[in-house]
């Protein structure tokens, strides 16, 4: 199956809304981490780590739904993921890698969300946590008349890549859809003291003040948050610089007025996991 026949599927999905993205309002982060992003040889397994933590990297809330991830190869076709088990806290599956090339795991998902205050004066929301909601959906269940009402238009994507050998832009390349990364640099060959360009696209045009949030692994054993806040200039480019080798959380939030009716709002979050080499 190639990716661009995926994304009908994809779109959607289904995440729970604030609670696996934006950490800026909600204190849960999200993650897919591989144990490692590059390897050689003609065949070789990778293993990866999915939770919904309070922390980067510590598995400590819950364990990450398996069923929302796909994984495609260097080709666009689907890869299986093995030996998946959901844990208390954590998920854990893995990548057989028989290609050579870049793989893509992921998750996107898009839902119309309403906001607004009902005759007694409480807020309400829907579609609820853990739900999608569509235009048509939309328009049986929320009241026409509702007071202070806000439609917003979210688009959420989850993604991170491994490559077998040398690195292909095939997996990596945009769908077009949700505020996505296009790699200028390739996610996989990222090093220490090396600039990495990265540009991020809202339904497939420039994101132009996208924020962007990067937090290097061993939050926990930190005194003090150590995160890069970047803000993408008008193309939607940011640029990625690293100090030390490890593993990075990266985070990624636009918002405009573009939502397509019954929205008036367009919303986009964007996490990735990258390792970063030494020299």
């Amino acid at each position: 199956m190639k990716l661009a026949k995926l994304l009908p599927a994809l779109v959607c999905a289904s995440l729970s809304a604030g609670v696996l993205f934006g950490h800026n309002a909600h204190a849960h982060r999200v993650w897919l981490k591989p144990n490692t992003t590059v390897v050689s040889g003609d065949e070789a397994w990778i293993t990866f780590d999915a939770a919904i933590a309070n922390s980067i990297f510590n598995p400590d809330h819950h364990a990450y739904p398996l069923q929302r991830l796909l994984a495609v190869g260097p080709d666009g076709k689907a890869v299986a993921m093995q030996n998946s088990a959901e844990l208390r806290y954590r998920s854990v599956f893995d990548l057989h890698l028989t290609e050579p090339g870049t793989y893509r795991v992921f998750n996107a998902s898009r839902s119309i969300v309403a906001r607004w205050v009902d005759e007694h004066g409480k807020r309400q929301s829907w579609p609820g946590r853990g739900k999608t909601g569509t235009a048509e959906q939309f328009a049986r269940q929320v009241p026409k008349n509702a007071k202070d009402l806000q439609v917003s238009e979210v688009a959420r994507r989850l993604e991170t890549f491994v490559t077998l050998g040398a690195p292909n832009a095939n997996a990596i390349a945009p769908s077009g859809q949700g505020l996505e990364l296009n790699a200028l640099t390739h996610p996989n060959d990222l090093y220490v003291g090396e600039a990495a360009a990265m540009q991020f696209l809202i339904d497939g045009e420039a994101a132009s003040g996208t924020s962007v949030t990067l937090v290097r692994q061993d939050e926990r054993y930190r005194d003090q948050q150590v995160a890069t806040e970047l803000s993408a200039d008008k193309n939607g480019k940011v640029t990625l610089e690293f100090a030390e080798p490890g593993m990075y959380w990266l985070e990624a939030e636009y918002q405009d007025h573009q939502g397509k009716a019954p929205a008036t709002i367009r919303q986009g979050s964007y996490v990735a996991v990258f390792e970063v080499l030494p020299l």
